[in-house]
């Protein structure tokens, strides 16, 4: 076993390797960027290196630097996590020059696999099965059109170096074709530097089932059963489950032979993930699945098949690299129960789950949970790096107490300082269709509305509110709403953050603990308590009540966010919004699709941003004549900057 690693990754998946290390008694270097210099796994590590600027290019992706680091604190080995260098067979190769362990597979099966196109062909001949489409190398738009009308719509454009949906376009009609191709090959070329893609056949109702696999250097290879990661928006995961729901045992065991022997064909060593699309429009079968990719590393929904198991990835990985044999042989794995995984992001899921920042004025999570994450309460999520808050991950005997755990675990989780997709995500446990195990790629898309609908809070919960607004929602502020000859009101304004409702509440103070609340005519007698509120002397409220400058969190069985508006602000404009177009998050503008004096129509494409390792295509909001482009292309833009105006319209 090593003594000393370097860890060339950052967040929640340095901080899940250093707890192992740490069990095993092994020690860890951390390296970080100018914006990670206060992070977790900064102060979880033995040791930690700066490594360069905020951008990854500038640090996490400098290899050389990595490798300088790794020499200077004499680390015997590197684990690259997931992202980042992870699949670079480039940097593995510099790796085993400097004389250290690369934690992972070696350079050549990495170069076997990270070519879509290739891994299909070297699968085909290994007998694995794949998706019908075009793996050439032939780039060229009409080429790659003509194959798509020969494949039949709709086709799946793929980048070949792809992963995580970037690089990936859907395309329902040939008129849409170029323009998808166009974008997947600028996004492609932005994320790996690689803008060839393929086509493929689009699955109508697919299902996402992976297989974990495990090689070592002796040439034996296993499998760790499968992950279901169907449910995904915008080609990423959201919530990943263990085993697959549905699965008969003659699928499972053709699917992990299947696995094994895409390993077998590149002798693969380390852990990886061959991934598989596999057809959910009747009842799984052994004859419905075909290859994907493989990923050549560790997953970010590994937690799923360690839980179902009872293994621990990281250990094997790290036990494989130092030359050592798989710790069990494949009839000594057993599932048992069932495990879930739930991603929480800081993003906004109304806004077309668009990433978010934001300083974490309050975080905290559940007991009973697995709890993954890099971040502590009063950190920051920046834009220069994937928004991640943490992965909660729940197991239990069966599906349906797996699932249970999981929604009681996200409603205890409570966070403030930034939007996040935490009841989404509980609206999904609730799903119908998911609650009964039939999940496809396309359940997020169809059910979007109900899953993102925001119902008006409880007046009780307004109440309580209004409170925190006006610093009483605590036993010891009581005095602060004290009055000498006359009970004291006070007026405050809120506005439900999700449902966009404002509430007029008046707050009379009747004693010590004790007030009088009006909500537009409704009245209620709450009595405070340390962390809960009593309504009209008939039931009490547990909740925790965090209040910002401009906010008033609400965690309790539910989480609620009030907005407290600036009422000399409120009405100090009246202009148009929709006669601007701002920048929704820091970024950089890949596309200025319109010019001055150019008319428009509502939802056409005006420019394409891209921030936090995605492209965000920005729209008009109106008909109407450009007036004004302010940016340019390659330009670094700030979250709420003015990116083009229109013409105002006369009244």
């Amino acid at each position: 076993m090593f003594r000393k690693i370097l860890i060339a990754n950052r967040g929640e998946i340095a901080c899940r390797i250093i707890r192992t290390c740490q069990r095993l008694g092994v020690r860890t270097v951390a390296v970080y960027s100018d914006a990670d210099a206060d992070a977790m796994h900064v102060d979880c590590a033995d040791e930690a290196l700066r490594i360069g600027g905020a951008a990854v290019s500038d640090s996490y992706l400098r290899g050389d630097v990595i490798i300088e680091a790794a020499l200077k604190t004499g680390a015997q080995a590197i684990h690259p996590g997931y992202g980042f260098l992870s699949e670079n067979p480039q940097f593995v190769d510099q790796v085993e020059a400097a004389g250290l362990r690369f934690i992972g597979p070696s350079a050549t099966s990495i170069r076997a696999m990270g070519l879509k196109d290739a891994a299909k062909v070297l699968m085909s001949d290994a007998g694995v099965p794949v998706v019908p489409g075009y793996h050439g190398d032939n780039q060229d738009p009409e080429f790659l059109q003509a194959q798509a009308a020969r494949i039949g719509y709709p086709v799946l454009i793929k980048a070949r170096a792809g992963g995580g949906g970037k690089g990936m376009r859907k395309v329902d009609s040939a008129p849409d074709f170029q323009a998808a191709l166009e974008g997947a090959v600028r996004e492609a070329e932005a994320s790996f530097g690689d803008g060839a893609c393929l086509i493929e056949k689009f699955i109508d109702t697919p299902r996402h089932i992976e297989i974990q696999v495990f090689g070592d250097d002796h040439g034996n290879v296993v499998h760790l059963f499968e992950r279901d990661c169907s449910l995904q928006r915008r080609h990423q995961k959201v919530i990943e489950e263990a085993p697959a729901p549905g699965m008969p045992a003659a699928m499972r065991t053709a699917m992990g032979e299947a696995a094994v022997k895409a390993c077998h064909a590149i002798n693969y060593s380390g852990a990886g993930t061959i991934e598989f699309i596999v057809d959910a429009s009747s009842e799984l079968r052994p004859d419905g699945f075909w290859f994907m990719e493989m990923n050549t590393r560790l997953q970010v929904e590994h937690p799923v098949t360690e839980a179902i198991t009872g293994q621990d990835l990281v250990e094997w990985q790290l036990r494989v690299a130092s030359g050592e044999t798989l710790p069990v042989t494949q009839d000594q794995l057993t599932i048992n129960g069932w495990a879930f995984e739930a991603r929480v992001y800081a993003e906004d899921v109304e806004s077309g789950f668009l990433p978010a920042t934001g300083t974490l004025s309050a975080l905290s999570f559940p007991d009973g949970v697995r709890v993954d994450t890099g971040v502590r309460q009063g950190d920051s999520i920046t834009p220069y790096y994937d928004p991640m808050i943490a992965k909660l991950i729940v197991h239990s005997d069966t599906r349906e107490q797996a699932l249970q755990h999981l929604h009681r675990a996200l409603q205890g989780t409570h966070t403030a300082g930034s939007v996040t997709n935490l009841r989404f995500l509980s609206a999904l446990c609730v799903n119908d269709a998911f609650a009964a195990g039939q999940v496809d790629t396309g359940l997020i898309e169809r059910d979007l509305a109900a899953l993102t609908a925001s119902a008006a809070p409880p007046e009780e919960y307004v109440a309580i509110a209004a409170l925190g607004a006006l610093g009483l929602s605590s036993p010891a502020d009581w005095h602060q709403g004290f009055s000498l000859w006359a009970p004291l009101r006070n007026t405050v304004l809120l506005q439900d953050e999700k449902a966009n409702i404002p509430f007029d509440v008046s707050v009379v103070v009747k004693g010590k603990n004790r007030y009088h609340i009006d909500i537009d005519g409704n009245e209620y007698a709450l009595e405070v308590h340390e962390n809960s509120f009593t309504i009209d002397n008939r039931h009490t409220i547990t909740a925790r009540v965090i209040t910002g400058q401009t906010q008033v969190h609400i965690f309790g069985e539910e989480t609620y966010t009030f907005n407290t508006p600036d009422l000399l602000l409120s009405h100090g404009s009246d202009s148009d919004s929709s006669d601007t177009i701002t920048a929704p998050m820091p970024g950089q503008i890949k596309v200025v699709a319109v010019a001055s004096g150019q008319s428009v129509k509502v939802g056409e494409t005006l420019l394409v941003l891209e921030a936090m390792k995605m492209e965000h295509t920005l729209t008009a909001s109106r008909n109407g004549i450009i007036a004004e482009v302010t940016v340019e292309q390659d330009q670094q833009v700030e979250s709420g900057a003015i990116l083009i105006t229109f013409e105002i319209q006369d009244a």
